[in-house]
């Protein structure tokens, strides 16, 4: 094959064409990645065949080209996916204060554990939280004594705590539909 007959190059890569496919698929992790790499190494292991020196095994030699060349794919592969990241990645703005609040105070749990409560209980629980009503307030407002707002509050507030950990539980994926169900 040093002398550049092409027969020879068919047997050769009849022979390695397959385990050197699995090497390459292996260390690339694609399909069609290592189907290129296949053939580009073969490509290179023609055009270099005068480097070869029967010192090592040829399948030994072969393997040295698709081990650089797929070194070098997974290199540049690795270049190129911080190349994006870097000009597709949006800037990253960090959340206010205000939006994180909002963004808790609106959450699917938390409406699911609100609606859980009586209309008298819910209002009670977002007056003090969400328009930050004193007890005294709140006792005002609701007919009873600034200490039984503050125990009522308490007892909300432990109940929609449970609730949210049981919109947690209550959360199932249905695989087969591939939809989420959850239960009321």
């Amino acid at each position: 094959m040093q002398k550049g007959e092409s027969s020879y190059y068919v047997e050769v890569v009849q022979k390695y064409q397959q385990t050197i496919y699995r090497y390459c698929l292996r260390l690339l992790g694609n399909q069609q990645d290592a189907e290129d790499a296949a053939q580009d190494i073969f490509i290179k292991a023609f055009e270099s065949i005068m480097q070869y020196k029967n010192t090592v095994s040829f399948s030994s030699w072969l393997y040295k080209i698709a081990y650089h060349h797929c070194l070098n794919l997974l290199r540049r592969r690795k270049y190129q996916l911080r190349l994006l990241l870097r000009l597709f990645t949006p800037e990253v703005k960090a959340e206010s204060p205000e939006q994180t609040i909002v963004n808790r105070l609106f959450s699917p749990q938390l409406m699911y554990a609100l609606t859980a409560l009586s209309p008298e209980d819910r209002s009670m629980l977002i007056l003090r939280i969400f328009e930050e009503r004193t007890f005294e307030e709140l006792g005002e407002i609701m007919g009873c004594k600034p200490e039984a707002a503050k125990k009522r509050v308490s007892r909300m507030k432990e109940k929609v705590r449970k609730k949210m950990a049981e919109w947690q539980e209550e959360l199932k994926w249905d695989e087969n539909n591939q939809t989420i169900n959850i239960k009321t």
